[in-house]
């Protein structure tokens, strides 16, 4: 049997986990002294009322690779084969720590870890078409080709709401370096070879989710896409980037997800943006 793997740094609508049979394992997230698993004893609105409340931005942590171990045991029958589709290395270790976790368990599973060089919506479409695919009849290594082109071809730009977020957790790549003149303007970050940068910083709302959207198109053009609508606690953004996205961009399928707390823990409540990956 095939088991579908992602951790919380990927964002999917909640039905999908039921629907395609994916299991997700959760991350660390520590507040101060105390440490929550993410989607087990901590939800979104207790992480945002915490952090409101506590004045304190929290850090995350990768699943060690013996909670790993743990949770491939209780989700897979000997013999299974376990795709694990993990946030890019370059921001984060939870994919070397499921490959430590494989060669433990190598007698027991054909377990494959695989590095989405993303995050984000990007993991929860990789999960989807996987098991569509699998579905289908597909053998395994065409899901894997299909889910190599999907990495190689992701596009994820965001727009921050709050700096605080990203200058403690240090996961954008040379914002430190920029903070000083970003007083009240609104960063872009997109991903680069699984790497967030900074693109460039607008005055406005409303100009940097146009700048979103034109980045994207920038990358994909016309070519039929799926995509995805994040958001981390701003519906309202949301929606307006979802009627930019329906108009400018040729949508085969299109949702919005929330922003996985993990995500959110580093780059702050507010934070919108578009995942998008032509079909072909």
């Amino acid at each position: 049997m095939l088991r579908i793997v992602m951790d919380g740094a990927g964002d999917m609508p909640a039905e999908w986990s039921q629907e395609f049979d994916i299991d997700v394992i959760p991350i660390n997230i520590h507040f101060g002294e105390q440490t929550f698993l993410q989607g087990i004893d901590m939800n979104d609105a207790d992480f945002y009322r915490i952090a409101d409340e506590s004045g304190t931005v929290p850090k995350t942590s990768q699943p060690s690779p013996a909670q790993f171990v743990e949770f491939y045991t209780r989700i897979a029958d000997p013999g299974d084969t376990i795709l694990s589709i993990h946030v890019t290395g370059k921001l984060s270790g939870t994919v070397e720590s499921a490959e430590i976790a494989a060669r433990e368990l190598k007698d027991q599973y054909d377990l494959i870890p695989i590095d989405s060089y993303s995050g984000s919506a990007a993991m929860g479409y990789m999960c989807r078409e996987a098991r569509q695919m699998e579905r289908a009849g597909a053998p395994l290594q065409k899901i894997l080709d299909r889910l190599e082109f999907i990495r190689q071809n992701i596009n994820i730009v965001l727009t921050l709401n709050t700096l605080e977020y990203a200058r403690k957790s240090g996961r954008v790549k040379a914002l430190q370096a920029a903070l000083a003149s970003l007083l009240n303007v609104k960063p872009i970050i997109v991903l680069t070879n699984g790497v967030l940068d900074m693109a460039d910083r607008v005055r406005t709302r409303s100009r940097s989710l146009e700048y979103v959207i034109d980045s994207v198109i920038a990358r994909v053009g016309d070519r039929p896409v799926n995509a995805a609508v994040v958001q981390a606690q701003d519906p309202q953004s949301g929606d307006l980037l979802m009627e930019l996205v329906k108009a400018r961009l040729n949508c085969k399928d299109l949702i919005m997800t929330g922003l996985s707390i993990s995500v959110a823990a580093n780059l702050g409540p507010g934070t919108v943006g578009v995942v998008a990956y032509p079909l072909e």
